[in-house]
């Protein structure tokens, strides 16, 4: 059972021999990774290291890229709407108007006025932040926010988060210094990801001591 739990958690290390040893149910395994780490609150599995390893694989491998074009934003987008019903009823369990639940009416109100005010683009950008992914559509259910306007902006963050981690991969992946660094260019991804964030938090600091 270690085994198993390992494999899981560093899908992105042994994915190859799993291509070798299972084939085409490698695209089902990817669908289920990607859906558990958008769909389960906090679920510590390596979303941007697979889909750059994936997208890699893609050019040495069986691995189609087309077909994981396709299939991996619909498992982004599938986990993160599940997430976000779980929010949404796990939230009303927890809150109570006269505040004698576990949430308090000022949290709830707190966290509704960041998703009226960010909502948007906070859930586009935290797809490319590992933690925040996990969280984002679960707070945006907690909070009541529109359920067609988060899956509206939820469908884009998939969508480019899928698509620029497999491209980078299947372009770059097998580039030995790419390759050997792997984990500062993830980072420098999120880091150039996160920068429109940034810029705008640091504006409205200089706006707000004008």
């Amino acid at each position: 059972m270690t085994g198993i739990i390992d494999i899981f958690l560093n899908l992105d290390v042994y994915l190859e021999n799993l291509i070798i040893v299972y084939g085409f149910w490698v695209y089902l395994i990817l669908f289920l990774t990607i859906f558990l780490e958008t769909g389960v609150v906090i679920a510590p599995l390596p979303g941007d290291s697979l889909l750059f390893a994936a997208g890699a694989l893609g050019v040495i491998s069986g691995l189609d890229i087309k077909i994981l074009l396709i299939i991996l934003p619909i498992a982004s987008i599938l986990g993160d709407n599940f997430n976000y019903f779980i929010g949404k009823n796990l939230g009303r369990c927890l809150y109570k108007e006269n505040d004698s639940g576990w949430v308090k009416k000022s949290q709830m109100e707190k966290t509704a006025d960041f998703y009226a005010k960010y909502g948007g683009h906070a859930i586009i950008i935290a797809h490319f932040a590992p933690f925040f992914r996990s969280i984002a559509p679960f707070f945006a259910g907690f909070s009541s926010y529109n359920r067609k306007t988060f899956l509206f902006y939820d469908m884009i963050g998939s969508f480019l988060w899928t698509t620029l981690m497999l491209l980078s991969g299947y372009l770059l992946g097998n580039i030995p210094f790419i390759k050997n660094n792997f984990s500062w260019v993830v980072v420098g991804i999120i880091l150039i990801s996160l920068s429109p964030a940034i810029i705008g938090y640091f504006r409205s600091k200089k706006k707000n001591t004008i």
